[in-house]
């Protein structure tokens, strides 16, 4: 088929991208933005926006480099260019000559601009992980892979493999020494799978492979109480509730009520009622509940450098200070947050970030802590994403006294 480009769309690339680097707007919901503003797009226009905005935000360094601009326009034209689409004659890529830009493109370039990384974190991640960063930066660069989790409360992989590709959706299963995904299976094809009837029957939750990995840690049974105290919108709440059999209580907290709100629609597509959510006000939301839960999950808010595959404008966005920040978080909430286990009950603290600073090594500093003493480590998982080609993520197990 011939590639070929057409103005509006460009056009619509331009400003969306605008939005991401200029506005500091995520790259997924300007997306949704300009899909809903344009609905008479196709299949194919609706591909080639959403690849080529996370393609360009994933590599803008390089972009800029090989184009020799920082200007927008001059940055999709060498992206276009380097992906054998033939230039169209617009004043706006007037500048872009192809033979340099493949030149450029073939030439030694440094580590920043060629995994396209900001300086600073180019040399954060030197100083973590040594000689493995050039292969990580590498791999956090390959567009993710799309998962589902398998509701057991409504269906086994196999029915919904079947029911799937009923709609022209083919799923494989993940067959890991390693890991336990059983109940993980792959998209063979980015598709919407948000419109099929498995999906508005409650049968599946979109949920990266790695991610499905941190529930099962908490070792729950049906029965228990459970507390998910940084709930988010609850992928790992309802990954609990299947997993409890629907039988016992879960609390699900947040500072956000927006994403609890979305939380309860998932539960009741998902057919789970033993989940209650909670919004934290303040320090005294967490107080009136210590010792009151058998598991405690602190998946905290971190740095997000594990899921950079899925959120590549995270590279831009994050800064040292924020970082820092994040650290100075992380210890009081695992600080605060530990008390709500019952003494022999377990936690599980988790992120989806690869550095050790927002890891191991804030576990060790909580163990050495005040709020610390009492816990033991039971074991520590890790999923790279230049190993294991998932999601980076981090999870440690402790036990109360």
């Amino acid at each position: 088929m011939k590639k070929t480009l057409h103005y509006h769309l460009v056009n619509s690339l331009s400003q969306a991208l605008t939005e991401v680097f200029e506005k500091g707007k995520y790259a997924d919901r300007v997306i949704d933005k300009y899909f809903y503003n344009n609905k008479k797009w196709g299949a194919r226009d609706r591909r080639l926006f959403a690849e080529s905005v996370y393609e360009i935000v994933r590599h803008k360094r390089r972009l800029e480099y090989v184009a020799g601009s920082d200007q927008i326009w001059e940055m999709i034209g060498a992206y276009y260019l380097l992906r054998d689409y033939p230039l169209p004659d617009w004043e706006e890529f007037d500048n872009l000559k192809h033979s340099e830009v493949v030149a450029k493109n073939r030439s030694q370039k440094p580590l920043a601009v060629e995994y396209s990384f900001p300086d600073w974190l180019v040399k954060l991640g030197e100083g973590e992980f040594k000689n493995d960063w050039p292969e990580i930066m590498k791999n956090l660069n390959e567009p993710a892979e799309v998962f589902l989790r398998t509701n057991t409360l409504k269906t086994t992989p196999e029915q919904l493999a079947k029911e799937l590709a009923q709609e022209d959706i083919h799923v494989e299963t993940l067959k890991i020494k390693k890991f336990d995904l059983s109940n993980c299976l792959k998209l063979k094809e980015r598709q919407n799978v948000f419109i099929t009837k498995p999906f508005k029957d409650g049968k599946f939750e979109m949920q990266d492979a790695a991610s499905q990995l941190v529930a099962p840690l908490l070792d729950v049974q049906p029965g228990l109480r459970v507390m998910d105290a940084c709930a988010g919108a609850g992928g790992k709440s309802l990954h609990l509730a299947a997993m409890m059999k629907n039988k016992g209580k879960i609390i699900a907290m947040d500072v956000h009520d927006w994403k609890l709100k979305e939380l309860r629609n998932r539960c009741s597509r998902a057919g789970v009622d033993i989940l209650e959510t909670k919004l934290i006000e303040n320090s005294k939301t967490v107080k009136r509940m210590e010792n009151s839960f058998d598991r405690v999950l602190l998946d905290v808010p971190c740095s997000g450098l594990g899921v950079i595959r899925r959120n590549p404008d995270t590279k831009w966005k994050l800064t040292q200070e924020e970082v820092d920040r994040l650290i100075t978080l992380q210890r009081e909430i695992i600080s605060g947050y530990s008390q709500m286990c019952k003494a022999g009950g377990k936690m599980v603290y988790a992120t989806c970030s690869i550095l050790h600073r927002e890891n191991e090594e804030q576990v060790k500093w909580f163990l050495n802590s005040e709020a610390g003493k009492g816990w033991t480590l039971l074991k520590e998982m890790r999923v790279w994403p230049h190993i294991d080609k998932f999601d980076g993520f981090y999870a440690a197990v402790l036990e109360k006294k």
